[in-house]
């Protein structure tokens, strides 16, 4: 019996410099700005050892996203248009919206779950959350999940 998988969603501040370093060298190879493997980990710092143990384990969370759905929530004040805005950052980076809840507010605080289908058109999900996170009126967002 084979043991499942776990994922796990962090953000890049907690992830190792040796990983990030990975994604990078994996990103200089496709790009053809390093010819061979060990070019890439030249430019960037790292053994191949560490690339050869990392390179299938780790990758940035918009490259595996497409066709997928992703499940977040976030806190919000409760403030008219905030949905609207919300709703059409999704919309801007091609995203389709699978489901919408959004609690009654509570303090002038309201929470919304959003799932969304990550498309193969569908922009950069990581900065695509960036601008929702930034966006006034918004306290904070989790992403829980991805199918």
């Amino acid at each position: 019996m084979t043991e499942k998988s776990k994922y796990y969603v962090l953000r890049e501040k907690a992830v190792p410099e040796v990983l990030l370093k990975v994604v990078e060298a994996k990103r200089l190879l496709e790009s053809e700005k390093a010819p061979s493997i060990q070019d890439a980990v030249d430019q960037v710092g790292i053994s191949r050892s560490s690339y050869y143990k990392y390179q299938d384990d780790i990758f940035p969370f918009h490259d595996e996203a497409k066709g997928k759905t992703v499940t977040f929530v976030l806190q919000m004040e409760d403030e008219p248009g905030l949905l609207s805005v919300v709703l059409n950052i999704v919309a801007e980076y091609g995203a389709n919206i699978l489901t919408i809840h959004q609690s009654i507010p509570i303090s002038g605080v309201a929470s919304l779950t959003l799932s969304i289908e990550v498309l193969p058109t569908t922009g950069d999900v990581s900065a695509m959350i960036g601008r929702i996170e930034e966006q006034k009126g918004v306290h904070y967002l989790k992403i829980l999940g991805r199918e």
